[in-house]
């Protein structure tokens, strides 16, 4: 998922690279000489700095509400904001034109000011959305009569080059703006239109988007349809060791099979042994996570071993990967609870029954915040009772 983010990225990075005529406003419109238009286009192209460009369109809007160049000049003001980082000028000049002037242009100047600005337009995924009509109806080459067939075969790299880093930036934006939508409902249907628009994404980027669908939905409590998209990301990114450990937590503590729990436990153990620290990220932090994860795997490994030995009595592999668990879980109070609960539960079963190694791990469970604080109290009540 890692290296399909960063591809990605390139591919918007790559959007510099479009062709000059994709990039200019209102581009084949003809505008009379000496015309006010004609004035407006020369003191843009002659300015020296953005804020004249701003001067003279202020000046032309403000004297020529009625103008029917109105359209360019409020997508020359939002591409040039956009210039300028002023994302917040680009959307209001850009939105402007959304209804009367839609066109492709518009639509990566807004779609960039979107990204930019840090906020959630409610117009942004529309503009994505169009994306893909909008390139066909737009990027479509047509062969000049004097062009010879090195010339043609130009423009036609060229179109298609557009046409593909046009959609490669919009995926690249949705995903961006996507984890703005806080509503896990709305979330969903955001993505759901976004697959009717791109239904190539369900493959292409089957690891972001599944990811995303599995979030939204255990965010809900929605057990059956995390489970659903949780396997759906497995299958696309079998390293996600995160999904994994989800999995695990859900076979082997909400919805019981054991052995699919077992199994997406060590392959979560596996992968998170393996993580790689991506860029920009601290040690600390990278650690943290690592070993929290391999924290529950581990735990959900010992409570299987745990569940197993009431049959068989072999307790030592479940003691041992809850002790693992245990001392990997520290950041993690209510998880790291969890497994000394069933270290101590397992140290009782024993024959004869471990009681000071239960009641050190007792003694440390009843401190920890968490649904297995009271069960733990209950657990070292009997326990010292026991030893007395």
């Amino acid at each position: 998922m890692k290296s399909r983010f960063y591809v990605l990225l390139v591919a918007a990075l790559g959007l510099l690279a479009i062709p000059l005529r994709a990039q200019v406003p209102c581009p084949g419109i003809s505008i009379a000489v000496g015309t006010d238009e004609d004035k407006l286009m020369l003191a843009i192209n002659g300015a020296d700095k953005p804020e004249e460009q701003i001067a003279a369109l202020d000046q032309f809007i403000k004297a020529h509400a009625d103008s029917k160049f109105l359209p360019c000049a409020n997508e020359y003001y939002a591409s040039i904001s956009l210039k300028q980082n002023n994302f917040d000028k680009a959307i209001e000049y850009g939105d402007k034109n959304l209804t009367t002037s839609p066109n492709l242009n518009l639509y990566l100047i807004l779609m960039r000011a979107y990204v930019g600005s840090g906020k959630l337009d409610d117009a942004a995924f529309d503009v994505i959305n169009k994306i893909p009509d909008q390139v066909k109806t737009e990027v479509v080459p047509v062969r000049p009569k004097e062009a010879k067939d090195a010339e043609w075969e130009k423009i036609q790299q060229e179109s298609a080059e557009l046409a593909k880093d046009s959609r490669a930036y919009a995926v690249y934006a949705f995903f961006q703006l996507l984890p703005r939508v806080t509503d896990p409902a709305k979330r969903i249907q955001t993505m759901d239109n976004f697959v009717k628009a791109y239904p190539e994404a369900e493959k292409d980027y089957a690891g972001q988007l599944y990811t995303a669908y599995f979030d939204a939905y255990w965010v809900q409590s929605n057990v059956d349809k995390s489970v659903e998209y949780g396997e759906k990301v497995v299958a696309a990114d079998p390293n996600n060791a995160r999904i994994l450990n989800t999995l695990a937590f859900i076979y082997g503590f909400g919805k019981p099979q054991p052995d699919k729990a077992s199994d997406y436990a060590q392959k979560a153990l596996t992968a998170a042994q393996n993580l790689k620290k991506p860029d920009g990220v601290d040690d600390a932090t990278f650690k943290k996570e690592q070993t929290n994860q391999i924290g529950m795997a581990q735990l959900t490994l010992g409570y299987e071993a745990f569940v197993k030995a009431q049959k068989t009595k072999k307790l030592q592999p479940a003691i041992d990967a809850l002790k693992l668990a245990a001392s990997n879980l520290d950041n993690n109070p209510a998880l790291q609870g969890q497994a000394l609960y069933y270290l101590a539960y397992a140290y009782e079963l024993g024959y004869p029954a471990n009681h000071h190694a239960a009641l050190d791990a007792l003694n440390k469970a009843v401190t920890l915040p968490g649904p297995f604080q009271g069960q733990a109290q209950t657990l070292q009540a009997k326990v010292k009772a026991a030893v007395k």
